[in-house]
């Protein structure tokens, strides 16, 4: 059951704060109308997870205990507002670590009980579509979305703000997933993503040829765990000889690139749409937005590529989503749980 909190406010959509936490980025932002970002606080936790090579869910519920209210705290400072001004919440529901969500949701909700503000819960997804909408030019809609980061490959035909309809996703690794995989194998350190890609950068792309997996499968979507193990059969093939890691990185980014390119268009040209847009944490690759740029401008499609800070996981895009949400009569039951995984579709369960 879909229970209002309260909602004394004409319009709950009009200075939302928002609260991430579904992994290892304890993050709280203030939005208002649901396109002016009035402040954005994000407390990393790269340096506590990157002796482990990837993220421990245990220690990032830890340190979301810890950093949760002093984010709020910040977030409601840089925007100089008072809880008291707020019309609404967001929080991200799902999906992501449940140790994570149930510190940002649990916070969220007890700040709306007390304040009596209505809250609405956010998918992780829906908030990184909603992110392309806080830059300076907001792609137009209908607009056709790739959405590419750690836990997600997906496209999304997007008609609205908050109605979208997820066309391809990921059969098994995410395209960040397997950056974050093949550097974990190579001991380069974490998070791979940003290493790779500034390794690729002095690498030639040719030098090492890896497979594009299902890229004329003539579906839209992804596989990458096949690519992963590529690179592990090439360092066991090639053990002991000489060969850059620059070219494997290079190598390695080029077929991740080409698949995501290949597959945005394909889509764009499928469902006749005339504007991509970029989004998620491997969005800020240098590489895949040269790429989607060029391609782009040949087909004659128009392209949003959402600055840096709006792509890795952050509380704006919470808020944002949480404005649509909110406006939309959408509101978080008291008894809603957190949500691990979401079904295909990419729809919190209602």
């Amino acid at each position: 059951m879909n229970q209002t909190l309260s909602n004394t406010s004409p319009d709950p959509g009009a200075l939302v704060l928002g609260i991430e936490s579904s992994c290892d980025e304890t993050a709280a932002a203030v939005v208002a109308e649901g396109r002016r970002l009035l402040s954005s606080v994000v407390a990393s936790q790269v340096k506590d997870h990157a002796p482990f090579g990837g993220v421990v869910p245990e220690l990032a519920s830890r340190r979301h205990l810890a950093n949760a209210v002093p984010v709020v705290r910040a977030a409601l400072a840089e925007a100089e507002v008072a809880l008291a001004d707020l019309t609404g919440l967001a929080v991200t529901q799902g999906p992501g670590l449940i140790g994570a969500l149930l510190v940002g949701l649990n916070l969220a909700k007890g700040l709306a009980w007390s304040l009596n503000l209505p809250i609405v819960g956010v998918s992780h997804l829906e908030g990184h579509l909603a992110a392309l909408g806080l830059g300076d030019a907001p792609p137009p809609f209908p607009h056709l979305a790739l959405l590419v980061s750690g836990g997600h490959t997906s496209i999304f035909l997007v008609r609205e703000p908050g109605r979208q309809e997820e066309l391809g996703q990921t059969v098994d690794d995410a395209a960040g997933e397997a950056y974050d995989k093949v550097a974990k194998l190579y001991g380069l350190g974490y998070p791979g993503g940003i290493i790779i890609d500034r390794l690729a950068a002095r690498g030639d792309p040719k030098a090492i040829r890896l497979p594009r997996p299902r890229l004329h499968d003539g579906t839209l979507d992804f596989s990458f765990a096949g690519l992963k193990t590529a690179v592990v059969n090439f360092r066991e093939k090639h053990r002991g000889e000489p060969y850059r890691m620059e070219d494997l990185c290079a190598g390695f980014q080029e077929a991740v690139v080409e698949v995501l390119v290949k597959k945005t268009l394909a889509a764009a040209e499928r469902h006749g749409v005339g504007h991509l847009a970029v989004t998620g944490g491997v969005a800020s690759n240098r590489r895949l937005r040269e790429q989607m740029t060029r391609a782009a401008a040949e087909a004659g499609l128009g392209l949003t590529l959402p600055p840096p800070e709006l792509c890795t996981d952050n509380a704006a895009m919470i808020a944002a989503a949480g404005c649509h949400g909110l406006r939309a009569g959408r509101r978080l039951a008291p008894e809603a749980d957190a949500v691990s995984r979401l079904p295909r579709g990419g729809a919190l369960p209602t």
